[in-house]
């Protein structure tokens, strides 16, 4: 018999939340997101300019950010949009809400 993988023995939203907080666990994407958030609109290349990282190191961010469905983008050409994906980004809150809002109050503690 094989063996579960270590996703197969957590919940779909714990393997979710963790997903999530991966995603955002590196500075630079979490400054791609405040900066596409601020922009209020789609984002078209101007990242390195913005952020001053290399191209190739901000490609990797939106890609990953992508895959993980908060943020949605196009490519037409050399032209590369991004912006939020307001569906994923409101469950996104609803889960972060969620679990950091868990009673951790106890009778007493060591």
């Amino acid at each position: 018999m094989m063996g579960l993988t270590k996703t197969e023995i957590f919940s779909d939203k714990q393997n979710r939340l963790a997903t999530l907080f991966k995603v955002l666990a590196h500075p630079a994407r979490i400054a791609i997101l405040q900066h596409i958030i601020s922009q209020k609109a789609c984002i078209c290349n101007d990242l390195v300019e913005e952020l001053g990282l290399a191209q190739a190191t901000i490609s990797q961010h939106l890609k990953e950010m992508k895959n993980s469905g908060i943020i949605k983008g196009t490519v037409e050409g050399k032209s590369v949009c991004y912006c939020i994906d307001d569906e994923v980004w409101k469950t996104v809150q609803s889960e972060m809400q969620s679990f950091f809002t868990q009673d951790t109050k106890t009778d007493s503690c060591c």
